[in-house]
């Protein structure tokens, strides 16, 4: 059975940020994922998502607030 490489990779990265989104604090391995997974069309949405994460929490991440910082630097 052949599977587009694209749906099957944007099938994933779905999946990934639905749990990063719902966990309060996701792993560095899964957040790690996503990174290699994003395309450059891709790459706001996932900024958006860590906003969000660091406004919600009282005491962000410094590892969540420094891998915000590099996709936007």
């Amino acid at each position: 059975m052949a599977t587009d490489p694209d749906l099957a990779r944007g099938a994933l990265l779905t999946a990934l940020l639905e749990k990063i989104q719902d966990d309060p604090y996701p792993s560095s391995t899964m957040m790690d994922l996503v990174e290699e997974l994003l395309t450059e069309e891709e790459i706001p949405a996932y900024v958006l998502l860590l906003q969000d994460k660091i406004r919600r929490d009282r005491f962000p991440s410094v590892s969540m607030m420094n891998r915000l910082k590099d996709l936007v630097v």
